[in-house]
């Protein structure tokens, strides 16, 4: 019953706090970045796929190794903490930028924090937190992350409304920053004994072998053949969305998503990781479907909220499906996952913007909905996910 089981530790609500702190200070600054990089610096769309693909190159290949890292003893704290540091330091320094290729390498670095310290987080929040309540765990940290992404873009938003330059804004963006980092050290501070207590408690679990990289190559390639939000959103456009539209319309998703976390963690204690992501996983491939149908353009924006429920019930389940499969190398496990989703990532992505370009947005789409629904259908078969010892079928 869910009444019976236990509350969401404190080390996890602190780094829900400081989660929902650095993404307000990241989403001032990203947001922002096409205009300051092709208007103020004068760059052009070329500069703009180097920003985003460098960085996603560059967190990904890092978290290979930062969740091995994160493993070894006294380390975690270290990482998350200069994870969170060198993003915190470089997002102000943005504005200082002369060039293009400036903000590049410097969007690279703050990248870089991010690969250090998401393995090593991750594991630190699936430490503390007992087996039975992990999806609702992530599910608040994933919540509050999206709730500061929302607030981060109307404090932009009304920044430059009242006249702020852009550089001035993501000036703005060190104080929610170094707010973060106080919460952090408090909350890594109330983790280390937490963590402790779960040990103990479920000693065997902490002893057990390492995830077998095909457990995690599945869950991986689930988030791998998923269409970048990019896509989509330039679907809205295609439909008939102003571009004027465009930021509220991406706050909006983030609001749903920060709305559908916790209940999808939710449902991933009482169901069952697997249920989780099948749900997800089907919603997602059913929504992506509907956007490449010919939909008037508040239909299309409906759907296009629809999916973010899908993006909800999704992340929670696939951290706490890599936190009940990894034994006892956590971050490995997470750093192998985060490096494998986000590769391929990067890989799909390209393709689908080459289909998208070649034959249209709706062939794309229905592409990439099929690729869900057939990548699930191969986890389920192939990985035949299963439960550790004493759960219930299906329930890993």
């Amino acid at each position: 019953m869910a009444a019976d089981r236990p509350p969401i530790p404190g080390p996890v609500k602190g780094l829900a706090v400081v989660s929902f702190l650095n993404d307000l200070a990241s989403e001032m600054v990203y947001p922002l970045l096409p205009a300051f990089v092709t208007r103020t610096l004068g760059g052009g769309p070329l500069a703009l796929g180097a920003l985003d693909g460098a960085a996603d190159l560059a967190a990904s290949g890092l978290r290979w190794w930062s969740g091995r890292w994160a493993d070894r003893p006294g380390w975690r704290a270290p990482l998350i903490l200069g994870g969170y540091l060198t993003a915190i330091v470089l997002r102000p320094v943005i504005g200082l930028a002369s060039q293009a290729w400036q903000v590049v390498g410097i969007r690279v670095l703050d990248r870089v924090g991010k690969g250090l310290r998401s393995p090593a987080r991750d594991a630190v929040i699936a430490d503390v937190t007992p087996a039975g309540v992990h999806g609702r765990a992530f599910g608040l940290h994933r919540s509050a992350d999206h709730l500061g992404a929302v607030l981060g873009s109307l404090l932009a938003f009304e920044l430059l409304r009242r006249g702020a330059p852009v550089r001035e804004v993501l000036a703005w963006s060190l104080w929610p920053g170094l707010l973060a980092f106080l919460a952090l050290v408090v909350a890594l501070r109330m983790a280390r004994g937490a963590g402790e207590a779960v040990a103990a408690a479920t000693e065997p679990a902490a002893t057990s072998p390492p995830a077998a990289p095909s457990a995690l190559a599945g869950l991986a390639v689930l988030a791998a053949v998923r269409l970048p939000e990019t896509l989509l959103l330039l679907r809205l456009q295609d439909r008939g969305l102003p571009i004027a539209m465009v930021p509220l319309v991406w706050g909006l998703l983030h609001i749903v998503k920060s709305i559908a976390s916790y209940p999808a963690g939710v449902i991933a204690d009482r169901f069952g990781v697997v249920a989780a992501l099948g749900l997800g996983t089907l919603a997602y491939a059913a929504t992506v479907l509907g956007m490449g149908r010919d939909l008037e353009p508040g239909v299309a924006m409906a759907v296009f909220l629809a999916y973010g429920v899908a993006g909800g019930l999704l992340e929670p389940a696939e951290r706490a499906a890599v936190a009940r499969v990894a034994g006892s190398k956590r971050g490995r496990a997470f750093g192998t996952y985060q490096a494998l989703a986000g590769g391929g990532a990067l890989a799909t992505g390209l393709g689908y913007g080459w289909i998208y370009q070649t034959f249209g947005g709706g062939p794309a789409l229905m592409i990439g909905s099929l690729a869900a629904a057939t990548a699930l259908f191969g986890w389920l078969v192939l990985a035949r996910p299963t439960a550790p010892a004493g759960g219930g079928p299906g329930r890993p």
